[in-house]
Protein backbone atom coordinates (compact mmCIF):
# COMPACT_ATOMS: atom_id res chain seq x y z
CA UNK A 1 0.00 0.00 0.00
CA UNK A 2 1.69 3.23 -0.82
CA UNK A 3 1.14 6.05 1.39
CA UNK A 4 1.50 10.06 0.23
CA UNK A 5 2.30 12.32 2.93
CA UNK A 6 0.30 9.50 5.21
CA UNK A 7 -2.48 8.73 3.05
CA UNK A 8 -3.50 6.03 0.71
CA UNK A 9 -3.55 7.09 -3.08
CA UNK A 10 -7.71 6.62 -2.53
CA UNK A 11 -7.87 8.64 0.58
CA UNK A 12 -5.96 11.36 -1.41
CA UNK A 13 -8.61 11.58 -4.43
CA UNK A 14 -11.39 12.15 -1.45
CA UNK A 15 -8.70 15.13 -0.21
CA UNK A 16 -8.40 16.38 -3.50
CA UNK A 17 -12.39 16.87 -3.52
CA UNK A 18 -11.94 18.46 0.33
CA UNK A 19 -9.51 21.22 -1.32
CA UNK A 20 -11.76 22.29 -4.56
CA UNK A 21 -14.79 22.57 -2.53
CA UNK A 22 -13.18 25.40 0.81
CA UNK A 23 -13.25 27.99 -0.32
CA UNK A 24 -16.76 28.20 -1.43
CA UNK A 25 -17.10 26.67 2.06
CA UNK A 26 -15.69 29.52 3.07
CA UNK A 27 -18.49 31.93 2.19
CA UNK A 28 -21.06 30.56 4.26
CA UNK A 29 -22.19 28.26 7.31
CA UNK A 30 -24.20 25.58 7.35
CA UNK A 31 -27.46 25.95 9.71
CA UNK A 32 -27.87 24.55 13.09
CA UNK A 33 -30.86 22.00 13.30
CA UNK A 34 -34.29 22.15 14.40
CA UNK A 35 -35.02 20.86 17.95
CA UNK A 36 -37.44 18.37 15.74
CA UNK A 37 -34.15 17.56 13.14
CA UNK A 38 -32.23 16.70 15.97
CA UNK A 39 -34.68 14.34 17.85
CA UNK A 40 -34.99 12.87 14.06
CA UNK A 41 -31.09 12.15 13.44
CA UNK A 42 -30.68 11.02 17.52
CA UNK A 43 -33.19 8.75 17.17
CA UNK A 44 -32.66 7.40 13.83
CA UNK A 45 -28.69 6.95 14.16
CA UNK A 46 -27.14 7.75 17.72
CA UNK A 47 -25.98 4.71 19.89
CA UNK A 48 -27.96 5.22 22.71
CA UNK A 49 -31.34 4.74 20.67
CA UNK A 50 -30.52 1.20 19.76
CA UNK A 51 -33.59 -0.65 22.35
CA UNK A 52 -31.47 -3.89 21.59
CA UNK A 53 -28.08 -2.45 22.68
CA UNK A 54 -29.55 -2.36 26.35
CA UNK A 55 -31.93 -4.00 28.93
CA UNK A 56 -32.62 -3.66 32.57
CA UNK A 57 -31.16 -4.01 35.76
CA UNK A 58 -32.60 -7.36 37.84
CA UNK A 59 -31.50 -6.43 41.29
CA UNK A 60 -30.27 -3.21 43.67
CA UNK A 61 -31.39 -0.01 43.84
CA UNK A 62 -32.15 0.90 40.13
CA UNK A 63 -34.02 -2.81 39.35
CA UNK A 64 -36.07 -2.68 36.43
CA UNK A 65 -34.31 0.64 34.74
CA UNK A 66 -32.06 -0.18 31.51
CA UNK A 67 -28.78 0.80 30.55
CA UNK A 68 -25.93 -1.11 28.46
CA UNK A 69 -25.18 -4.47 28.65
CA UNK A 70 -22.06 -3.91 29.11
CA UNK A 71 -22.72 -1.90 32.50
CA UNK A 72 -25.57 -4.38 33.76
CA UNK A 73 -22.90 -7.08 33.33
CA UNK A 74 -20.89 -5.38 35.52
CA UNK A 75 -23.80 -4.64 38.05
CA UNK A 76 -25.16 -8.25 38.09
CA UNK A 77 -21.69 -9.58 39.04
CA UNK A 78 -20.46 -11.45 41.92
CA UNK A 79 -17.95 -9.75 44.09
CA UNK A 80 -14.11 -10.30 44.19
CA UNK A 81 -14.48 -10.89 47.62
CA UNK A 82 -16.68 -11.76 50.29
CA UNK A 83 -15.98 -11.23 54.13
CA UNK A 84 -13.96 -14.50 54.66
CA UNK A 85 -11.31 -13.16 52.51
CA UNK A 86 -10.66 -10.56 54.32
CA UNK A 87 -9.80 -9.71 57.95
CA UNK A 88 -12.03 -6.70 58.93
CA UNK A 89 -10.73 -6.63 62.44
CA UNK A 90 -7.16 -5.61 61.95
CA UNK A 91 -7.26 -2.06 60.52
CA UNK A 92 -4.36 -1.41 58.23
CA UNK A 93 -5.24 2.21 57.95
CA UNK A 94 -7.62 4.65 60.11
CA UNK A 95 -7.94 8.06 58.66
CA UNK A 96 -11.04 10.94 58.68
CA UNK A 97 -11.19 11.28 55.09
CA UNK A 98 -10.79 8.19 52.32
CA UNK A 99 -10.59 9.23 48.88
CA UNK A 100 -10.73 6.25 46.37
CA UNK A 101 -9.24 7.77 42.97
CA UNK A 102 -6.40 9.45 42.00
CA UNK A 103 -7.85 11.92 39.07
CA UNK A 104 -8.84 15.57 39.01
CA UNK A 105 -11.64 15.12 41.74
CA UNK A 106 -10.19 13.15 44.14
CA UNK A 107 -7.26 15.74 43.89
CA UNK A 108 -9.30 18.26 44.15
CA UNK A 109 -11.51 16.78 47.38
CA UNK A 110 -8.27 16.52 49.15
CA UNK A 111 -7.39 19.73 48.69
CA UNK A 112 -10.94 21.20 49.99
CA UNK A 113 -11.07 18.86 53.01
CA UNK A 114 -7.39 19.73 53.96
CA UNK A 115 -8.82 23.20 53.91
CA UNK A 116 -11.49 22.87 55.88
CA UNK A 117 -9.83 21.28 59.12
CA UNK A 118 -8.52 17.30 58.56
CA UNK A 119 -5.10 17.70 58.55
CA UNK A 120 -3.31 16.01 55.34
CA UNK A 121 -1.90 12.90 57.94
CA UNK A 122 -5.63 11.83 58.65
CA UNK A 123 -6.71 12.30 54.61
CA UNK A 124 -5.77 8.78 52.70
CA UNK A 125 -5.96 8.31 48.86
CA UNK A 126 -5.97 5.32 47.08
CA UNK A 127 -5.68 5.34 43.20
CA UNK A 128 -5.81 2.02 40.74
CA UNK A 129 -3.06 3.31 38.73
CA UNK A 130 -0.47 6.40 39.19
CA UNK A 131 -1.57 9.55 40.59
CA UNK A 132 -3.29 11.55 37.89
CA UNK A 133 -3.48 8.78 35.61
CA UNK A 134 -7.13 9.99 35.10
CA UNK A 135 -9.70 11.08 32.19
CA UNK A 136 -8.90 14.65 33.99
CA UNK A 137 -5.05 14.35 32.73
CA UNK A 138 -6.14 14.06 29.06
CA UNK A 139 -8.78 16.57 28.74
CA UNK A 140 -7.69 18.94 26.01
CA UNK A 141 -9.99 21.24 24.60
CA UNK A 142 -11.14 23.68 27.82
CA UNK A 143 -13.44 24.52 30.68
CA UNK A 144 -16.67 26.33 30.77
CA UNK A 145 -17.06 29.72 32.97
CA UNK A 146 -19.53 32.62 32.54
CA UNK A 147 -17.04 35.66 33.71
CA UNK A 148 -17.94 38.10 31.24
CA UNK A 149 -20.17 40.89 30.54
CA UNK A 150 -21.62 39.34 27.93
CA UNK A 151 -22.68 36.05 29.46
CA UNK A 152 -23.90 34.95 33.07
CA UNK A 153 -24.15 31.78 34.99
CA UNK A 154 -27.83 31.54 33.73
CA UNK A 155 -26.92 31.44 30.40
CA UNK A 156 -24.38 28.63 30.84
CA UNK A 157 -27.64 27.14 32.64
CA UNK A 158 -29.75 26.44 29.98
CA UNK A 159 -27.31 25.44 27.58
CA UNK A 160 -26.29 23.10 29.92
CA UNK A 161 -29.74 22.14 30.64
CA UNK A 162 -30.75 22.21 27.09
CA UNK A 163 -27.73 20.35 25.86
CA UNK A 164 -29.00 17.63 28.74
CA UNK A 165 -32.50 17.20 27.05
CA UNK A 166 -33.86 18.94 29.91
CA UNK A 167 -33.13 15.39 32.62
CA UNK A 168 -30.33 17.17 34.73
CA UNK A 169 -31.05 17.60 37.62
CA UNK A 170 -31.39 21.57 38.49
CA UNK A 171 -29.70 22.00 42.02
CA UNK A 172 -26.55 20.46 40.30
CA UNK A 173 -26.70 22.36 37.04
CA UNK A 174 -27.25 25.69 39.64
CA UNK A 175 -23.86 24.51 41.48
CA UNK A 176 -21.96 23.81 38.13
CA UNK A 177 -22.74 26.90 36.40
CA UNK A 178 -22.77 29.10 39.82
CA UNK A 179 -19.42 28.42 41.18
CA UNK A 180 -17.80 28.14 37.64
CA UNK A 181 -16.25 31.48 38.05
CA UNK A 182 -14.88 30.98 41.26
CA UNK A 183 -13.03 27.84 40.30
CA UNK A 184 -11.36 29.77 37.47
CA UNK A 185 -10.28 32.10 40.32
CA UNK A 186 -8.86 29.32 42.34
CA UNK A 187 -7.06 28.04 39.27
CA UNK A 188 -5.21 31.16 38.58
CA UNK A 189 -4.78 31.94 42.35
CA UNK A 190 -2.61 28.12 42.23
CA UNK A 191 -1.20 28.84 38.77
CA UNK A 192 -2.83 27.25 35.90
CA UNK A 193 -1.81 29.27 32.93
CA UNK A 194 -4.79 30.04 30.34
CA UNK A 195 -4.48 31.29 26.96
CA UNK A 196 -4.42 35.25 27.60
CA UNK A 197 -4.59 37.88 24.68
CA UNK A 198 -1.90 40.35 24.51
CA UNK A 199 -3.65 42.60 27.21
CA UNK A 200 -4.05 40.28 29.53
CA UNK A 201 -7.96 39.15 28.41
CA UNK A 202 -8.75 35.47 28.98
CA UNK A 203 -9.25 34.25 25.35
CA UNK A 204 -12.72 32.40 25.24
CA UNK A 205 -13.70 30.31 21.92
CA UNK A 206 -17.11 28.57 21.24
CA UNK A 207 -18.34 24.81 22.10
CA UNK A 208 -21.36 22.73 20.50
CA UNK A 209 -24.51 23.83 22.16
CA UNK A 210 -22.97 26.62 23.52
CA UNK A 211 -25.11 30.33 23.03
CA UNK A 212 -21.05 32.53 24.11
CA UNK A 213 -18.17 32.08 23.57
CA UNK A 214 -16.69 30.83 27.38
CA UNK A 215 -14.47 27.89 27.24
CA UNK A 216 -11.23 29.00 29.18
CA UNK A 217 -8.00 26.55 27.13
CA UNK A 218 -4.58 26.20 27.76
CA UNK A 219 -4.20 25.31 24.53
CA UNK A 220 -5.20 22.00 23.86
CA UNK A 221 -3.38 20.54 27.16
CA UNK A 222 -5.92 21.73 29.08
CA UNK A 223 -6.68 19.14 31.23
CA UNK A 224 -3.15 18.19 31.97
CA UNK A 225 -2.09 22.02 32.95
CA UNK A 226 -5.16 22.32 35.53
CA UNK A 227 -4.05 18.74 36.72
CA UNK A 228 0.16 19.89 37.36
CA UNK A 229 -1.00 22.25 39.35
CA UNK A 230 -2.84 21.04 41.55
CA UNK A 231 -1.33 17.65 41.69
CA UNK A 232 1.82 19.84 42.88
CA UNK A 233 -0.51 21.41 45.60
CA UNK A 234 -1.47 17.89 46.65
CA UNK A 235 2.27 16.61 47.04
CA UNK A 236 3.50 20.26 48.58
CA UNK A 237 0.84 19.18 51.47
CA UNK A 238 1.97 15.76 51.67
CA UNK A 239 -0.85 14.16 51.43
CA UNK A 240 -0.42 10.48 52.04
CA UNK A 241 -1.26 8.28 48.15
CA UNK A 242 -1.29 4.45 47.98
CA UNK A 243 -0.67 3.77 44.05
CA UNK A 244 -1.42 1.26 41.63
CA UNK A 245 -4.02 -0.47 45.09
CA UNK A 246 -7.89 0.24 43.57
CA UNK A 247 -10.79 0.08 46.19
CA UNK A 248 -12.39 -3.73 45.44
CA UNK A 249 -15.65 -2.63 48.14
CA UNK A 250 -16.83 -0.09 50.48
CA UNK A 251 -16.99 -0.91 54.12
CA UNK A 252 -20.60 -0.20 56.23
CA UNK A 253 -20.63 -0.08 60.12
CA UNK A 254 -23.40 -0.90 61.98
CA UNK A 255 -25.55 2.38 61.60
CA UNK A 256 -25.58 1.66 57.71
CA UNK A 257 -22.86 4.40 57.26
CA UNK A 258 -20.07 4.04 54.94
CA UNK A 259 -17.13 3.67 56.93
CA UNK A 260 -14.04 2.98 54.59
CA UNK A 261 -13.15 0.31 51.89
CA UNK A 262 -11.37 -2.79 51.43
CA UNK A 263 -8.27 -2.19 48.65
CA UNK A 264 -6.25 -4.52 46.96
CA UNK A 265 -2.46 -4.02 46.05
CA UNK A 266 -2.36 -5.03 42.56
CA UNK A 267 1.64 -5.33 43.30
CA UNK A 268 1.90 -7.65 45.92
CA UNK A 269 -2.48 -8.92 46.00
CA UNK A 270 -2.44 -8.07 49.44
CA UNK A 271 -6.08 -6.79 50.60
CA UNK A 272 -5.81 -3.87 53.14
CA UNK A 273 -8.76 -2.80 55.23
CA UNK A 274 -9.15 1.34 55.56
CA UNK A 275 -11.28 2.58 58.53
CA UNK A 276 -12.67 6.37 57.63
CA UNK A 277 -15.19 8.53 58.70
CA UNK A 278 -16.22 9.66 55.30
CA UNK A 279 -15.48 8.27 52.02
CA UNK A 280 -15.12 10.09 48.47
CA UNK A 281 -15.60 8.05 45.40
CA UNK A 282 -14.04 9.95 42.85
CA UNK A 283 -13.28 6.84 40.36
CA UNK A 284 -14.26 8.17 36.98
CA UNK A 285 -16.66 6.65 34.11
CA UNK A 286 -16.58 3.29 31.65
CA UNK A 287 -15.25 4.20 28.95
CA UNK A 288 -12.95 1.16 28.99
CA UNK A 289 -16.10 -1.34 28.78
CA UNK A 290 -15.96 0.07 25.13
CA UNK A 291 -19.76 -0.12 25.01
CA UNK A 292 -21.15 -1.22 21.37
CA UNK A 293 -17.87 -1.79 20.97
CA UNK A 294 -16.74 1.54 20.34
CA UNK A 295 -13.37 2.77 20.64
CA UNK A 296 -12.91 5.17 23.72
CA UNK A 297 -10.78 8.58 24.49
CA UNK A 298 -10.65 6.69 28.30
CA UNK A 299 -7.62 6.11 29.79
CA UNK A 300 -6.74 2.61 31.13
CA UNK A 301 -8.13 2.59 34.57
CA UNK A 302 -11.97 3.45 33.18
CA UNK A 303 -13.61 0.68 34.15
CA UNK A 304 -16.40 1.81 36.49
CA UNK A 305 -15.57 0.41 39.63
CA UNK A 306 -17.01 3.18 41.63
CA UNK A 307 -20.30 2.42 40.16
CA UNK A 308 -20.26 -1.13 41.46
CA UNK A 309 -19.23 -0.84 44.88
CA UNK A 310 -21.06 1.97 45.16
CA UNK A 311 -24.35 -0.16 43.80
CA UNK A 312 -23.41 -2.72 46.24
CA UNK A 313 -23.59 -0.19 49.11
CA UNK A 314 -27.41 0.40 48.01
CA UNK A 315 -26.55 3.75 46.28
CA UNK A 316 -29.16 4.53 43.78
CA UNK A 317 -27.72 5.07 40.18
CA UNK A 318 -29.06 7.68 37.27
CA UNK A 319 -28.95 8.50 33.57
CA UNK A 320 -26.90 5.40 33.21
CA UNK A 321 -29.15 4.89 29.84
CA UNK A 322 -26.70 6.99 28.08
CA UNK A 323 -23.32 7.52 26.71
CA UNK A 324 -21.58 10.42 25.47
CA UNK A 325 -19.57 9.48 22.02
CA UNK A 326 -17.62 12.33 21.25
CA UNK A 327 -18.19 13.36 17.57
CA UNK A 328 -14.11 13.38 16.49
CA UNK A 329 -12.43 10.58 17.67
CA UNK A 330 -9.50 9.81 15.18
CA UNK A 331 -10.18 6.82 12.73
CA UNK A 332 -7.08 6.99 10.66
CA UNK A 333 -4.20 5.99 11.05
CA UNK A 334 -4.91 2.82 13.04
CA UNK A 335 -2.71 3.37 15.69
CA UNK A 336 -4.45 6.12 16.93
CA UNK A 337 -8.12 4.77 16.45
CA UNK A 338 -10.55 6.37 19.30
CA UNK A 339 -7.79 9.00 20.85
CA UNK A 340 -10.00 12.45 21.35
CA UNK A 341 -9.79 15.08 18.28
CA UNK A 342 -10.62 18.09 21.07
CA UNK A 343 -13.92 19.86 19.77
CA UNK A 344 -11.52 23.06 19.43
CA UNK A 345 -10.88 22.38 16.28
CA UNK A 346 -13.81 22.45 15.60
CA UNK A 347 -14.35 25.75 17.77
CA UNK A 348 -11.44 27.55 15.78
CA UNK A 349 -13.13 26.57 12.19
CA UNK A 350 -12.47 23.42 10.89
CA UNK A 351 -15.36 22.09 9.30
CA UNK A 352 -16.66 18.31 9.09
CA UNK A 353 -17.35 17.31 5.11
CA UNK A 354 -17.71 13.92 3.53
CA UNK A 355 -15.83 11.84 0.80
CA UNK A 356 -17.11 14.66 -1.52
CA UNK A 357 -15.98 17.18 0.36
CA UNK A 358 -19.62 18.41 1.32
CA UNK A 359 -20.40 20.22 4.43
CA UNK A 360 -23.25 17.76 5.44
CA UNK A 361 -23.72 19.90 9.52
CA UNK A 362 -23.35 22.50 11.33
CA UNK A 363 -20.06 22.21 13.07
CA UNK A 364 -21.27 23.30 16.41
CA UNK A 365 -24.30 21.12 17.28
CA UNK A 366 -23.72 19.39 21.13
CA UNK A 367 -22.23 16.07 20.72
CA UNK A 368 -25.04 13.53 20.58
CA UNK A 369 -26.22 15.44 17.10
CA UNK A 370 -22.87 16.12 15.80
CA UNK A 371 -22.02 12.67 16.35
CA UNK A 372 -25.65 11.55 15.44
CA UNK A 373 -24.79 13.48 11.92
CA UNK A 374 -21.79 11.72 11.11
CA UNK A 375 -22.69 8.02 11.78
CA UNK A 376 -25.87 8.95 9.22
CA UNK A 377 -23.57 10.26 6.67
CA UNK A 378 -21.38 7.22 6.84
CA UNK A 379 -24.44 4.94 7.06
CA UNK A 380 -25.57 7.27 3.66
CA UNK A 381 -22.11 5.89 2.23
CA UNK A 382 -20.86 9.21 2.01
CA UNK A 383 -17.90 8.67 4.54
CA UNK A 384 -14.20 7.59 3.56
CA UNK A 385 -13.08 4.05 4.20
CA UNK A 386 -9.77 3.09 5.85
CA UNK A 387 -7.91 0.41 4.62
CA UNK A 388 -9.02 -1.11 7.87
CA UNK A 389 -12.32 -1.03 6.83
CA UNK A 390 -13.17 1.72 9.06
CA UNK A 391 -15.22 4.62 8.26
CA UNK A 392 -14.67 8.15 8.77
CA UNK A 393 -15.51 12.25 7.77
CA UNK A 394 -12.80 14.49 7.12
CA UNK A 395 -12.06 17.20 9.54
CA UNK A 396 -10.94 20.09 7.27
CA UNK A 397 -7.75 21.52 9.83
CA UNK A 398 -6.39 23.71 7.31
CA UNK A 399 -9.89 25.95 7.55
CA UNK A 400 -7.86 27.21 10.55
CA UNK A 401 -4.79 28.37 9.09
CA UNK A 402 -6.82 30.15 6.65
CA UNK A 403 -9.38 31.89 9.03
CA UNK A 404 -6.38 32.30 12.02
CA UNK A 405 -3.65 32.78 9.75
CA UNK A 406 -0.83 31.03 9.46
CA UNK A 407 0.82 29.21 12.78
CA UNK A 408 -2.63 29.11 14.60
CA UNK A 409 -2.47 25.40 14.68
CA UNK A 410 0.77 25.39 16.01
CA UNK A 411 0.21 28.01 18.44
CA UNK A 412 -3.47 26.67 20.15
CA UNK A 413 -3.40 22.75 18.85
CA UNK A 414 0.19 21.75 19.41
CA UNK A 415 -0.65 18.56 20.87
CA UNK A 416 -3.00 17.59 17.67
CA UNK A 417 -0.20 18.70 15.36
CA UNK A 418 2.26 16.69 16.93
CA UNK A 419 0.27 13.43 17.40
CA UNK A 420 -0.83 13.67 13.58
CA UNK A 421 3.23 14.93 12.56
CA UNK A 422 4.46 11.06 14.35
CA UNK A 423 2.24 9.72 11.23
CA UNK A 424 3.63 11.72 8.23
CA UNK A 425 0.01 13.99 8.27
CA UNK A 426 0.33 17.81 8.76
CA UNK A 427 -2.79 18.96 9.33
CA UNK A 428 -2.01 22.38 8.60
CA UNK A 429 -1.94 21.49 5.16
CA UNK A 430 -4.48 18.06 5.04
CA UNK A 431 -7.68 17.16 6.54
CA UNK A 432 -8.24 14.55 9.16
CA UNK A 433 -10.39 11.55 9.77
CA UNK A 434 -12.45 11.66 12.30
CA UNK A 435 -15.38 9.25 13.41
CA UNK A 436 -17.31 9.04 16.82
CA UNK A 437 -15.84 7.20 19.73
CA UNK A 438 -16.84 7.05 23.28
CA UNK A 439 -15.80 9.72 25.41
CA UNK A 440 -18.04 10.18 28.67
CA UNK A 441 -20.19 8.46 31.27
CA UNK A 442 -23.08 11.04 30.98
CA UNK A 443 -25.15 9.29 34.68
CA UNK A 444 -23.61 8.01 38.00
CA UNK A 445 -24.09 7.57 41.22
CA UNK A 446 -26.98 10.56 42.13
CA UNK A 447 -25.64 12.98 44.60
CA UNK A 448 -27.47 16.35 45.88
CA UNK A 449 -25.65 19.89 46.09
CA UNK A 450 -23.04 18.76 48.77
CA UNK A 451 -21.72 16.23 46.73
CA UNK A 452 -23.81 13.51 49.51
CA UNK A 453 -24.82 10.44 47.53
CA UNK A 454 -27.84 8.52 49.23
CA UNK A 455 -25.70 6.85 51.74
CA UNK A 456 -24.57 8.37 54.68
CA UNK A 457 -21.09 9.12 54.98
CA UNK A 458 -20.34 8.46 51.16
CA UNK A 459 -19.77 11.43 48.75
CA UNK A 460 -19.07 11.67 44.66
CA UNK A 461 -17.38 13.81 42.49
CA UNK A 462 -16.41 13.82 39.10
CA UNK A 463 -17.52 11.23 36.32
CA UNK A 464 -18.78 8.68 38.71
CA UNK A 465 -21.29 10.99 40.17
CA UNK A 466 -24.52 11.50 37.81
CA UNK A 467 -27.63 14.45 37.76
CA UNK A 468 -25.42 17.24 36.47
CA UNK A 469 -25.40 16.56 32.51
CA UNK A 470 -28.88 14.69 32.34
CA UNK A 471 -28.48 13.18 29.03
CA UNK A 472 -26.06 14.68 27.28
CA UNK A 473 -23.12 16.56 28.01
CA UNK A 474 -21.70 19.62 26.60
CA UNK A 475 -17.98 20.52 25.84
CA UNK A 476 -16.15 22.37 28.88
CA UNK A 477 -18.07 21.41 31.55
CA UNK A 478 -15.94 18.02 32.54
CA UNK A 479 -13.11 19.95 33.81
CA UNK A 480 -15.75 22.08 35.41
CA UNK A 481 -17.55 18.84 36.93
CA UNK A 482 -14.81 17.48 38.77
CA UNK A 483 -13.45 20.74 39.94
CA UNK A 484 -17.00 22.02 41.23
CA UNK A 485 -18.23 18.89 42.90
CA UNK A 486 -14.69 17.46 43.67
CA UNK A 487 -14.54 20.68 45.83
CA UNK A 488 -17.94 20.70 47.56
CA UNK A 489 -17.32 16.43 48.01
CA UNK A 490 -14.12 17.66 50.20
CA UNK A 491 -15.67 19.71 52.04
CA UNK A 492 -18.69 18.23 53.30
CA UNK A 493 -16.67 14.93 53.78
CA UNK A 494 -14.69 17.50 56.07
CA UNK A 495 -17.90 18.52 57.56
CA UNK A 496 -19.37 15.71 58.15
CA UNK A 497 -16.08 13.37 59.53
CA UNK A 498 -15.81 16.26 62.02
CA UNK A 499 -19.14 15.46 63.81
CA UNK A 500 -18.43 11.70 63.54
CA UNK A 501 -16.63 9.49 65.91
CA UNK A 502 -14.56 6.27 64.51
CA UNK A 503 -17.21 4.53 62.90
CA UNK A 504 -17.84 0.91 65.00
CA UNK A 505 -17.71 -2.34 63.39
CA UNK A 506 -16.79 -2.84 60.19
CA UNK A 507 -18.97 -5.26 57.71
CA UNK A 508 -19.68 -5.80 54.47
CA UNK A 509 -22.57 -7.72 55.19
CA UNK A 510 -24.04 -5.31 52.13
CA UNK A 511 -22.34 -7.66 49.49
CA UNK A 512 -23.51 -10.95 51.74
CA UNK A 513 -27.06 -9.73 50.71
CA UNK A 514 -26.02 -8.66 47.68
CA UNK A 515 -25.01 -11.91 46.68
CA UNK A 516 -28.53 -13.49 47.83
CA UNK A 517 -30.42 -11.12 45.32
CA UNK A 518 -27.70 -12.14 42.67
CA UNK A 519 -28.92 -15.99 43.65
CA UNK A 520 -32.41 -15.27 43.77
CA UNK A 521 -33.10 -13.40 40.30
CA UNK A 522 -30.45 -16.96 39.32
CA UNK A 523 -28.03 -14.68 37.74
CA UNK A 524 -25.00 -17.03 36.87
CA UNK A 525 -21.63 -16.69 39.18
CA UNK A 526 -19.25 -16.52 36.05
CA UNK A 527 -19.45 -12.93 35.99
CA UNK A 528 -17.38 -10.93 38.94
CA UNK A 529 -16.81 -7.02 39.28
CA UNK A 530 -14.99 -4.71 39.49
CA UNK A 531 -13.69 -5.46 36.48
CA UNK A 532 -10.36 -3.28 37.17
CA UNK A 533 -8.16 -3.62 34.17
CA UNK A 534 -9.67 -4.20 30.80
CA UNK A 535 -9.49 -6.84 28.70
CA UNK A 536 -7.49 -6.69 25.18
CA UNK A 537 -7.24 -10.15 24.00
CA UNK A 538 -9.07 -12.55 22.06
CA UNK A 539 -11.18 -12.07 18.74
CA UNK A 540 -14.27 -9.82 19.65
CA UNK A 541 -11.68 -7.18 20.57
CA UNK A 542 -9.78 -7.29 17.28
CA UNK A 543 -13.14 -6.87 15.19
CA UNK A 544 -13.91 -3.69 16.97
CA UNK A 545 -15.56 -1.02 15.37
CA UNK A 546 -15.43 -3.12 11.84
CA UNK A 547 -19.21 -3.25 12.24
CA UNK A 548 -20.59 -0.25 14.13
CA UNK A 549 -22.70 0.67 11.07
Amino acid sequence: MKLIDGYTEEMRESIEKVEKTRAERMKKSYPALTMEEREEVLNKYHPDYKPDKKRAVRVGPNKGEVAPHEVVDLLEAYPLITAKDVDLKTIDYDVDLLIIGGGGAGTVAALWANDNGISAENILMATKLRHGDANSMMAQGGIQAADTPEDSPARHYLDVIGGGHFANKPELVEALVKDAPFILKWHEELGVIYDKDENGNYIERPGGGTSRFRLHSAKDYTGMEIMRVIRDEFRNRQIPVLEFTPAVELLKDESGNVAGAVLFNMETEQYYTVRAKATVLATGGFGRLHIQQFPTTNHYGATADGLVMAYRAGAKLRDLDTVQYHPTGAAYPEQIVGLLITEKVRGMGAQPVDKNGDLFVFPMEPRDVEAASFIKRCADGKCVQTPTGMHGIWLDSPMIEEIEGEGAIRKNLDAMYRMYKRFGIDMTKDPILVFPTLHYQNGGVEIDASAQTSIPGLFAGGEVEGGVHGKNRLMGNSLLDYNVFGRRAGISAAQWASKRSKPGKLSLAHVDSFVKELEKAKIPPERRSPMLLPEYRGEKVLARMLDIL
